[in-house]
């Protein structure tokens, strides 16, 4: 098999775990039906499969936005061709580790909200919470329906070259990319047809379904009136959100298509005003309420938060969950774990140093070459420093501006991502990947759906999948 010209060529990094290969150069099992599919495919086979999937993204209008390109700011999604493959006891630790790990969030900021126990018995500095960006005092006292603040989430997970998945971080304010993965599964099935039932691939198209239950639950009505809001045509994931308010069946608004009267929220239509019960918004806290926040946005609705804090309306994600997915505090979700579950975490955090501690600044900057840097509040692969790949000059800029506010920042080792097949010029060759799995937490349980978006670095040697940054994505495949 090896000698098959798709496999010849596949150039296996050093200390790195692949997917595909284990540490003898064998293939693994869960990869055995997808590899006798390749055997008996020809290249030129592939490349037309490869040039099918551009045309339907293209077709679907699949797109992203790159705020910084030159060229033009709307991007067809890169699709790669070949799965990422995931055994069943891989994935029943990664959805017990992320059950556990939004179960102590949701706790955290329900208490640093109201009580602050966690703050009065010194498990997380108070100054750390207060100086976060994503603090909302607005938030403080506010009853939320069935403490449910993180009702939507995409944790990010890496496998290092342990063989271990550990968490880079958890998005829990408006978390993007599902509407990928579904799009990703719907192109595998038009590729492979017949050959995911064959491989016992678990289904992840009911996601806008159990997104729509648990959007639902969160109102007392029979039929609650459930709206997605927007920031608009410009925002890098309107694709998504078109695609998730069709496929839900609800209505997609923007700020200026809801009103607030009597402490009660509103949709504009042609039949009068109707009241809206739910809001599963795309807009960020900052522009939510221009009387509260931002004054001069345009995106959110005006008197939106005094409803809120009313109960006339239900606002999912809630507002200010973005404390617990800060940068700097992902540093103690192990120990809020310990101490709201009394459990050892499942999945690990990677190492990771506060520079606004002195000696930890020191040590970063002496290992700087072998650190990544991130700000506390940053996304989207923006604003970071690698430092093997940086130039002396980017570093000492970027370290001057660190000594600024060294509390705004955060480091991180660099790790070997684990590796998987990509098609790439007719041949398969490994690229770097992580996996953003969507977890959906409801007034009685949490449900995780059995893929995620798998976001690929498809630059040779690049640790970078965002897409914003060169990277692309491939389809997940959770096998029975």
């Amino acid at each position: 098999m090896q000698s098959n010209p798709l496999f010849s060529s596949y150039d296996l990094l050093p200390k790195t775990w692949d997917e595909m290969y284990n540490n003898n150069a064998e293939f693994r099992n869960q990869y055995e039906d997808f590899i006798k599919y390749l055997e008996n495919t020809s290249p030129e086979k592939l490349s037309k499969k490869e040039d099918l999937s551009k045309q339907l993204f293209m077709s679907q209008g699949v797109t992203f936005t790159v705020y910084s390109d030159n060229e033009g700011i709307e991007k067809i999604f890169p699709f790669d061709i070949v799965p990422r493959i995931i055994t069943a006891a891989e994935w029943t630790k990664i959805e017990s580790g992320i059950k556990q790990r939004l179960k102590a969030l949701n706790l955290f900021i329900k208490d640093v909200y109201n009580d602050q126990f966690i703050i009065k018995d010194g498990i997380i500095p108070a100054d750390l919470i207060y100086s976060c960006p994503n603090f909302l005092r607005e938030m403080m006292g506010v009853k939320v329906p069935h403490d449910v603040y993180v009702h939507i989430s995409g944790v990010d997970l890496i496998r290092n070259n342990d063989g271990e998945f550990y968490v880079l971080e958890d998005n829990l304010r408006t978390p993007s990319g599902v509407s990928y993965m579904l799009e990703n599964r719907e192109i595998s099935k038009r590729l492979f047809p017949g050959l995911l039932p064959k491989a016992n691939v678990r289904v992840v198209s009911n996601y806008p379904n159990l997104l729509y239950q648990k959007l639902k639950e969160l109102s007392d009505k029979v039929n609650p009136k459930v709206v997605l809001l927007t920031p608009g045509i410009y925002n890098s994931a309107y694709y998504e959100h078109t695609t998730l308010a069709r496929l839900m069946g609800i209505e997609l608004v923007e700020g200026s298509d809801l009103v607030v009267k009597d402490h009660f929220v509103y949709m504009k239509t042609t039949n009068g005003l109707k009241q809206v019960d739910v809001i599963y918004r795309r807009v960020d806290d900052e522009f939510l309420d221009p009387l509260e926040f931002n004054a001069h946005s345009v995106l959110g609705v005006a008197g939106i938060m005094a409803a809120y804090r009313k109960g006339n309306i239900n606002i999912v994600n809630a507002p200010g969950t973005g404390i617990a997915d800060d940068k700097a505090i992902y540093i103690y979700v192990p120990d809020m774990i310990k101490y709201y579950l009394d459990e050892e975490p499942i999945l690990k955090n990677i190492e990771t140093y506060q520079l606004g501690k002195p000696d930890e600044l020191e040590y970063v900057t002496k290992n700087i070459k072998d650190m990544v840097i991130k700000k506390t509040d940053g996304s989207g692969g923006y604003g970071m420093l690698m430092g093997h790949e940086a130039s002396d000059e980017e570093i000492k800029d970027y370290l001057n501006t660190v000594r600024k506010k060294p509390e705004n920042f955060i480091a991180q080792p660099i790790l070997r991502l684990s590796t998987a097949p990509c098609y790439i010029d007719g041949k398969l060759s490994p690229r770097c990947i992580d996996l953003r799995p969507f977890a959906l937490c409801g007034k009685n349980d949490i449900d995780i759906c059995p893929g995620g978006l798998t976001r690929v670095a498809l630059k040779k040697g690049s640790l970078v999948v965002n897409s914003s940054q060169g990277g692309g994505s491939k389809d997940t495949w959770v096998i029975e």
